[in-house]
C-alpha cells in the first residue's frame, strides 16, 4: 500500500487515543522505512520471529514433548509452516531460501549479483559459533570489505541473521572489536548449506546447539522486553564463554555443551574480571530452564 506511513500517521492523530492499529508485514525494509519515517513516536514495534521454544513448548505438546522433539528443532527449525508440516519441512525451507530470503535484500539493497549475496550466507553458515573476519569474508567471497559489512547489515535488517558483539570491560587481554553472526533459525541454516542429516552423522552439532540456544535465548528476551544485553566473551590467550548476558551492570555467563558429561568451570580471568557473575553450564539435560528465562 503507497504511503501507508503518512496515512497511519494521519489515522493516529485524528482517530483519538482509544482507537488502536495494528499494521504487518513481512516486507521488513520496505515497511519499516514506510512506517517508521512518517510514524516516529507515534507507535511501537513488535517483532514476530520464527516459532520459539516457549510457544512451541506451551501448546499443543508439553515441555516432556518438546524435549523429544529436540533434533527436529535442531534441524529443521521453527518457522510456523515447518512446525505444522514436519513431513513437508524441506521443501518448504528450499522454497524459502530460494525465494523470500533474498527478495526484500535484492530489491531494496540494489544488488545485481544475487550468487555473491548467496555464497555470503553460506559462508556464514558455515561459520557460526566462530569469530566473523569482514576481511577474510571478503576474501573468500570476491567483493570488498565495505561490501560484506553492508551485506551482512541488510541480512540482519531482515531478520535473517542476528551480530553477537565481544564483551570488553576489564580484562586487558579481552577481545574487544570481535563479532559472530547466528542465524534466527537452524532450519533457515540448514537450507542455505543443504544439509539436513541427522544429528548422528554430522559433524557441526556443537555449531548446531550452540545456534538454537543463542537464537531462542534471543527471542526470550525480545519477547519479555527484558533488557539484558548479549555477548560472547574471549582473551587472546584463548580463554573463551559461548554467551554472556548483563542485565544492570550484573553479568551471567554460559557455556555451551552438546555432551551433559562435560562441565568446564568457569575461566580464571573472566572470573577475576567479573567478579560475582554467574555460571551455568547449558546441556541437553537442562536447557529447558536457560530457555524458559
Amino acid at each position: 500500500m503507497p504511503g501507508i506511513g503518512l496515512a497511519l500517521k494521519m489515522l493516529a492523530d485524528t482517530a483519538g487515543k482509544r482507537t488502536q492499529v495494528i499494521a504487518t508485514g513481512s516486507s521488513a525494509l520496505e515497511l519499516a522505512n514506510g512506517v517508521f519515517e512518517s510514524s516516529a513516536g507515534r507507535f511501537f514495534e513488535y517483532r514476530l520471529h520464527p516459532l520459539c521454544f516457549g510457544e512451541l513448548s506451551a501448546a499443543p505438546s508439553s515441555p516432556r514433548e518438546e524435549g523429544r522433539l529436540l533434533e527436529t528443532r535442531l534441524l529443521w527449525g521453527g518457522y510456523p509452516e515447518v512446525a505444522s508440516s514436519p513431513d513437508d519441512a524441506r521443501r518448504i525451507l528450499q522454497s524459502i531460501v530460494d525465494g523470500a530470503l533474498y527478495k526484500d535484500i535484492l530489491s531494496f539493497g540494489g544488488i545485481r549479483k544475487s550468487d555473491l549475496l548467496m555464497r555470503l550466507v553460506q559462508c556464514l553458515a558455515l561459520q557460526i559459533g566462530s569469530e566473523v573476519s569482514y576481511g577474510e569474508l571478503a576474501s573468500t567471497v570476491g567483493i570488498n570489505k565495505a561490501t560484506v559489512e553492508a551485506y551482512i547489515d541488510l541480512l540482519e535488517k531482515t531478520f535473517v541473521v542476528f551480530r553477537l558483539p565481544s564483551l570488553a570491560r576489564n580484562g586487558r587481554n579481552e577481545i574487544t572489536k570481535g563479532r559472530k553472526v547466528y542465524f534466527w533459525d537452524n532450519g533457515i541454516r540448514n537450507a542455505v548449506i543443504e544439509n539436513f542429516s541427522p544429528l548422528s552423522l554430522r559433524q557441526d552439532i556443537g555449531a548446531l546447539w550452540e545456534n538454537y540456544l543463542v537464537a531462542e535465548r534471543r527471542k526470550a528476551i525480545a519477547y519479555r522486553q527484558s533488557h539484558a544485553r548479549s555477548y560472547f566473551w574471549r582473551t587472546t590467550t584463548q580463554s573463551e564463554i559461548d554467551y554472556v548476558e548483563e542485565t544492570d551492570g550484573k553479568f551471567a555467563a554460559f557455556e555451551f555443551k552438546w555432551n551433559p558429561h562435560r562441565m568446564p568451570r568457569v575461566p580464571t580471568p573472566f572470573a577475576a574480571a567479573y567478579p560475582g557473575s554467574e555460571w551455568m553450564v547449558v546441556s541437553r539435560e537442562n536447557y529447558q530452564a536457560f530457555l524458559s528465562l
